[in-house]
C-alpha cells in the first residue's frame, strides 16, 4: 500500500524538523524542503528513515516563484500521493518601520506570505482526493512587535490567507494554521530579550518543539477543523 506524502518546508531543523518527525511517526513519507541547511537536512532525513518511512530532500529558494514550480515538478515524480503540506519556512528580519529597508520588507513578505500562497496553489493540483494545508504562523501575528515589523505583518497576513484558502478549497481540502509562542531562540533575539520574554509567560518556560508538533498531529487527525489558527503559546496571548 502506497504511503501518503507530507511536504514540509523549512523541515531540516528547528520547528520544521519537529513537524517532519511527527508526520513520519504518523506514517507519512516526507518531502523535506530546505535551502541552506544541507547538513541538517541530511541528518533529519536519516532520522526520518530510521522511523521506517521514505524521506526526499528538496532544495529550493521559495522566495522565487519559478523555484516553487520546479519543486512541484519533482514532487509529481514521487510515487506517494501528496496529502499534507506544512508551510514552515520563514525569515525574521529586524527593523522597525522607521528604519526597515524595502529589501527586508520584501524578504519577509516573499517567503513568509507569498511563498505559502504559491505552495498552496501548486499543492492543491496534487490533492484531487483532498488533503490538509497547515501554515505556521506566530503568536506575534497578534502583537505589534515594532522591532520585527515586516515579520509580524507577514504572519498576520498568513493567518488571513489561511481563512481565505479554507473557504475556497473546502470541502475537500482543509486549511489551518499553528501559531507557536516562544520555542527556540532566534539568532536575532538577544539572550536578555529572550529571558525577559520567557519571564512574562504564565507558564514561565519556552515550549518544547514536540509540544508545537502535537498541534499538527491534532489537525491531521481531526477532519472537522478548518480555517482555524491553533495558538500554542504558554499563555503569552494573555499578557
Amino acid at each position: 500500500m502506497t504511503q501518503p506524502l507530507a511536504l514540509v518546508t523549512g523541515g531540516a531543523q528547528r520547528l520544521g524538523k519537529a513537524f517532519a518527525l511527527a508526520l513520519a511517526r504518523m506514517g507519512y513519507a516526507i518531502g523535506l524542503h530546505y535551502l541552506n541547511s544541507a547538513h541538517e537536512a541530511d541528518w533529519t532525513k536519516k532520522e526520518i528513515e530510521a522511523l521506517g518511512v521514505p524521506a526526499y530532500l528538496l532544495r529550493a529558494d521559495l522566495s522565487k516563484p519559478e523555484r516553487i514550480a520546479r519543486l512541484f515538478d519533482i514532487v509529481r515524480e514521487f510515487n506517494e500521493p501528496l496529502k499534507v503540506l506544512v508551510n514552515s519556512a520563514a525569515v525574521m528580519p529586524v527593523g522597525n518601520p522607521r528604519e526597515l529597508s524595502l529589501e527586508n520588507w520584501d524578504v519577509a513578505l516573499d517567503l513568509n506570505l507569498r511563498a505559502p500562497f504559491l505552495m498552496a496553489q501548486e499543492a492543491v493540483k496534487l490533492m484531487p482526493e483532498g488533503g490538509l494545508i497547515v501554515n505556521v504562523s506566530d503568536v506575534g501575528a497578534s502583537k505589534a512587535w515594532s522591532r520585527y515589523s515586516s515579520y509580524v505583518v507577514s504572519k498576520s497576513g498568513l493567518e488571513t490567507l489561511t481563512k481565505v484558502l479554507a473557504r475556497s478549497l473546502a470541502p475537500s481540502i482543509r486549511v489551518n494554521a499553528i501559531a507557536p509562542g516562544f520555542v527556540l531562540k532566534s539568532d536575532v533575539v538577544t539572550p536578555e530579550e529572550w529571558d525577559r520574554l520567557i519571564e512574562r509567560l504564565p507558564l514561565k518556560r519556552p515550549a518544547r518543539p514536540e509540544e508545537i508538533a502535537s498541534a499538527l498531529e491534532f489537525l491531521v487527525k481531526n477532519e472537522y477543523v478548518t480555517g482555524q489558527t491553533i495558538v500554542v503559546d504558554g499563555g503569552y496571548s494573555l499578557v
